[in-house]
Order: C-alpha cells, then sequence, then structure tokens
C-alpha cells in the first residue's frame, strides 16, 4: 500500500529532494528580501544597541572603578583624620596633664611659702612675746627683789638707777648660773 504522495511522486518523475523552479525562485527573492531587511534595517538597529549597551556596561564599570576609587580615598582621608584627632587628642591629654602636674606643683609650692611665713610669723610673735614678758618679768622681779632686799637691809632703796643696776647685776648673776647648770 503506497502512499498518495508516494504516487503522485512517482508519476511526476521528479525527485523530491530537488524543488521545482517556482519555489526555488520565490525561496531565493525571500531570502534577498529578508537579508535586505535584516542587513540594513536591523543589524545597524543592533549593532546601535549593543554598541549603547556596551558603553554603559563599560561607563558603568568605569564609574564604579571611579567611585571605588573616590571611596577608598575618602576612607583613607577619614582614617588619617581620625589618627590625626585621636593623636590631637593625646597630645591634649598629656598637655592636660602636664598642666596639671605644674599647677600642683605650684599649690604645693605656695602651700609651703605660706606655711613658712606662717611659722615665721609665729616665731617672730613667739619672740616677741617672749621679749615682752621677760622684760615684765624682770621688770617685776626687780620691784619685788628690791622691795624684799630693802627689808632685808632695813633700808629703802628707792633710788631708781641703784634699783636698775642692782637688779640687772643679780638677773646677770642668775641667767649665768642657769646657762652652766644646763650644760
Amino acid at each position: 500500500m503506497k502512499t498518495a504522495a508516494t504516487l503522485l511522486a512517482a508519476e511526476e518523475g521528479a525527485n523530491p529532494l530537488i524543488p521545482h523552479t517556482y519555489e526555488l525562485v520565490v525561496g531565493i527573492f525571500s531570502f534577498l528580501v529578508v537579508l535586505v531587511v535584516v542587513g540594513r534595517i536591523l543589524v545597524p538597529r543592533i549593532q546601535k544597541t549593543l554598541a549603547e549597551r556596551t558603553d554603559a556596561i563599560e561607563g558603568g564599570i568605569k564609574r564604579a572603578e571611579e567611585a571605588q576609587a573616590e571611596a577608598q580615598a575618602l576612607q583613607r582621608r577619614y582614617t588619617e583624620q581620625l589618627e590625626e584627632a585621636r593623636r590631637d587628642a593625646a597630645r591634649l591629654r598629656e598637655e592636660a596633664r602636664e598642666q596639671a602636674a605644674q599647677i600642683k606643683a605650684e599649690l604645693r609650692e605656695e602651700a609651703q611659702a605660706e606655711a613658712r611665713r606662717l611659722v615665721e610669723a609665729a616665731h617672730t610673735q613667739i619672740e616677741a612675746d617672749r621679749q615682752a614678758a621677760f622684760a615684765q618679768l624682770r621688770t617685776e622681779i626687780g620691784r619685788l627683789s628690791t622691795d624684799l632686799a630693802g627689808r632685808i637691809v632695813g633700808e629703802s632703796l628707792e633710788d631708781e638707777v641703784r634699783q636698775t643696776r642692782i637688779v640687772d647685776r643679780f638677773l646677770d648673776e642668775l641667767e649665768g648660773s642657769n646657762a652652766q647648770a644646763v650644760r
């Protein structure tokens, strides 16, 4: 049982692999039309689009590289500024420590000077008080000793010059004997 197409091909006596002339002409004409349309219209548009995309990609890559380089430069600058700020802070802390130590030393020196001044003032006051007490005591001892000597001798020792001379001699002898006893 042969099929109808086989029978038809056998009747024509033509080879089914070789096309007919009209099909060949229409095929070549259609191919040329497609070739012209594709070659003249579509290929330039495709090339233009590909060129735009290539430029966009290359530009994007270039912009990305520039942005990355700028970001790295900013990061370096930030790091340098941060390091400089740290150095400044350390320098300021060190200066503050030095100033604190200097102020502390100045205050200590002022306090010591004030303490020396107060001690000297106290010594001066004590010495003045001692001298005043000694003078008052000397006067009182002189009066008492002249009264006592006057009672012992039975004479009045009212002469001021004589009283002073006797009292001074007595006190000098008394101080001399105290000084020898202390040694």
